[in-house]
């Protein structure tokens, strides 16, 4: 939802030694299937976390990349674009806090044709893949919150297909528009409409017809690359139904699970993250620490 910008790949050392500073405003918890995790298998895998920085246009992975984490959001969009030979792109999925990239990783095949960027900028916590195969083995709740959350983005990328051949542009817009704001914590996204194009795969010049419509209508308010939503309900009224049909699914999907309860609610709680594994051998001047986090349990979930 932004213009391509010249960008330069961020590596994950950089990524992960920059994160400590978001682990207290950002714990694992604001993921919702982290969150959904019972109490002992959250603690068994907090460990294994480590907190790394989104910027805003990184590549998680390219397309045919084997998947070697798994990164569950915190905050920020990003979305799975499929580029074709010609360089041309469309979206064919968005994810927030609510899922994880890197799903390829579990399923057996370890990479996709399709490509992982950031279009929000915001945060994350990785796992190793690897670690997924003793998790798979246990078959606790982690592996089936996986396999429904995938069964949620192939709801995601179903619906869109249907989409993009019956609805209108404007209505598209809509639903675009919707689901970004389902995943930020404001009215509003920052986006340009060539960058919209993008995730469309349409035309430029058709997403600004469309904003405009929409803008006359009084629903939303673009301008200088942010669209402010004015009116959510009219907007989903004149959206098409996918959705709804999309985040209903979500919902249905883990409704079973319950977000984590900690019996000493209230309690401050100390975590270890690993910011980055310093070599023993390594002069201790030229690596940043490891970072130890203290949040409040309790307001974290």
């Amino acid at each position: 939802m932004f213009e391509q910008p010249a960008f330069h790949q961020h590596s994950d050392t950089r990524a992960v030694s920059g994160a400590r500073q978001f682990v207290g405003q950002h714990p694992p918890t604001q993921n919702h299937l982290l969150a959904a995790l019972p109490l002992v298998n959250y603690e068994r895998l907090l460990p294994e976390l480590e907190p790394v920085v989104l910027p805003l246009g990184r590549i998680i992975h390219e397309s045919g990349d084997r998947e070697k984490y798994l990164y569950f959001l915190t905050a920020g969009i990003v979305c799975r674009f499929y580029v074709m030979a010609s360089g041309e792109s469309a979206g064919i999925a968005v994810t927030g806090r609510e899922g994880v990239i890197g799903v390829a990783s579990f399923l057996g095949g370890e990479s996709t044709p399709s490509q992982a960027e950031v279009l929000c900028a915001g945060y994350a916590y990785r796992v190793r893949a690897a670690l997924l195969k003793s998790e798979f083995e246990r078959d606790g709740p982690l592996p089936q919150l996986l396999l429904r959350y995938t069964q949620m983005l192939f709801t995601q990328i179903g619906q869109l297909a249907a989409c993009n051949r019956h609805h209108s542009l404007e209505q598209r817009l809509g639903r675009l528009l919707l689901s970004c704001l389902d995943r930020v914590p404001l009215n509003s996204v920052t986006m340009t409409h060539g960058r919209l194009a993008d995730v469309l795969g349409v035309r430029r010049e058709g997403v600004t017809q469309a904003t405009g419509t929409l803008q006359k209508a009084g629903l939303i308010h673009s301008s200088r690359g942010q669209i402010a939503v004015l009116d959510r309900s009219r907007l989903e009224a004149r959206a098409c139904e996918c959705y709804a049909v999309v985040r209903r699914e979500h919902e249905r999907l883990l409704a079973d699970y319950q977000r984590v309860e900690d019996a000493a609610r209230g309690r401050e709680i100390t975590r270890l993250y690993k910011v980055r594994r310093i070599p023993r051998s390594s002069d201790a001047r030229q690596h940043p620490v490891t970072c130890i986090a203290t949040f409040d349990y309790a307001q974290a979930i």
